[in-house]
């Protein structure tokens, strides 16, 4: 059995605000492990991306952890001071964010970007900084990496200031990687590349990969298990196969249907109605029956407990109760 890397339960992270509690993660459960490749999916506004920046202590400002656990190699990181996350982040976690424009410095050499995550973790002389650097951008395949490591993220195409990113990120070697949506404002082909670097890396450096995503397609082509989230919960969890194959969770179907496929001839691809629920007044009951086609009287009154099922299938849905 693989060891486990991370081990999620119950975490909840809510924001505070005038109009009220954003509830943006509400009891989120998963688990990550080591060498595998998790795809965390859902729609826009689902909490994915609050469950990323909860893992690595990074929420900001009125938002806040308020329950859960956050286990990371049986360390919990919830408990850990701001100098120990510190000391985390970028060394055994690291982070690729999903706009590398935001996140680069646009007056400040990409190398030099690079070279101060090493700086900040590793003992290391200014000659083997600079070297450890331009590894990390031949690691990802950077075009004329020695060139690169001298220019500015203005003088990268996005694809290339992903794979800065990437490099950044992966340049410590890092236990686990967080992908936030790494392929979002891509075209096709380079999409392709980026997903097929993380996959190449992953293997090469028996690192972790949680990926955050909306689309199945890439899920499909990458991850070994999924987590479906949405307005904050997790309604289904399993491997990637028996999830994509044979979806349980309406909303996982709904998320499947939406994909146009060249197997269905000219049919259409189906939209799910409506839109994600309110995080700050969530409908009773399940926070999906009102775009489900099953709702029934019971899923507007009781939240669905997540069950078990075949051992290694877990979905919250009251057809499987």
């Amino acid at each position: 059995m693989s060891e486990k890397l991370l081990d999620i339960h119950d975490l909840k992270t809510h924001f505070y605000t005038s109009l009220g509690t954003i509830r943006a993660v509400d009891g989120v459960n998963i688990e990550i492990n080591r060498e595998n490749v998790l795809g965390l999916v859902g729609e826009s506004g689902c909490g994915k991306s609050v469950t990323a920046i909860s893992i690595m202590g990074l929420v900001p400002y009125p938002g806040k952890i308020v329950e859960g656990e956050i286990l990371f190699k049986g360390e919990n990181l919830l408990e850990k001071s701001n100098e120990e996350m510190r000391n985390i982040r970028g060394s055994r976690i690291a982070m690729v964010f999903q706009d590398p424009m935001m996140c680069l410095n646009p007056v400040i050499k990409v190398g030099d970007q690079i070279a101060e995550a090493i700086k900040l973790h590793q003992n290391v002389g200014k000659d083997e900084v600079k070297q450890m650097a331009v590894e990390a951008l031949e690691l990802v395949e950077m075009p004329n990496a020695l060139q690169r490591y001298n220019e500015y993220p203005h003088q990268f195409s996005g694809g290339m200031r992903q794979r800065a990113m990437i490099a950044m990120a992966l340049v410590c070697k890092p236990d686990l990687l967080i992908a936030d949506e790494p392929t979002t404002a891509l075209d096709v082909i380079i999409q392709d590349g980026i997903l097929d670097l993380l996959n190449n890396l992953k293997d090469e450096m028996k690192s972790s990969v949680l990926l955050i995503t909306h689309d199945l397609g890439i899920v499909a082509g990458i991850c070994s298990n999924v987590a479906v989230m949405y307005a904050g919960k997790i309604v289904e969890y399993s491997d990637v196969v028996s999830v994509l194959n044979d979806p349980l969770h309406p909303y996982t179907k709904g998320l499947l249907d939406s994909i146009p496929r060249l197997d269905k001839g000219k049919e259409r691809a189906k939209s799910i109605k409506g839109s994600v629920a309110d995080p700050i007044n969530p409908p009773e009951g399940c926070r999906f029956h009102p775009r489900c086609q099953y709702a029934e009287e019971r899923c507007r009154s009781y939240v669905p407990e997540a069950k078990l099922l075949d051992g290694s299938r877990v979905v919250a849905c009251h057809l499987y109760s």
